[in-house]
């Protein structure tokens, strides 16, 4: 797949290829396996990322410590995890909010015996 992106801070285009290994028979359009691709990584984006941005600060993290930033997105992943087992119906968004007032919440999601 070719893909052109445009960096905005500095106007900056670049062009990539990426490679994909699929499963999928050979009657698959070039059209429809683009649309597969997106859309992958489009939830994937929905669904993880903007959560860990949007209700943890991730992209605000100015740490450059490669170790750090890998732990702190684990702990991150496991805190959505364990929120979406154990919260079904709560509003994940108020849940964040009191939980960053009194992380001792986190803490005791974290320490919680599994189901």
């Amino acid at each position: 797949m070719q893909r052109r992106r445009t960096l905005t801070k500095t106007n900056k285009t670049s062009n990539e290829t990426s490679y994909y290994l699929s499963s999928l028979g050979a009657e698959t359009t070039a059209r429809r396996l683009g649309e597969l691709i997106r859309g992958h990584w489009g939830a994937v984006e929905n669904r993880t990322h903007w959560k860990k941005d949007a209700l943890m600060g991730e992209d605000g993290t100015r740490s450059r410590n490669e170790t750090l930033l890998a732990n702190m997105t684990l702990i991150r992943s496991a805190i959505l995890a364990l929120h979406a087992e154990r919260n079904e119906g709560r509003n994940m968004v108020k849940q964040a909010e009191e939980m960053s007032r009194r992380p001792s919440l986190s803490l005791r999601l974290i320490r919680a015996p599994c189901l």
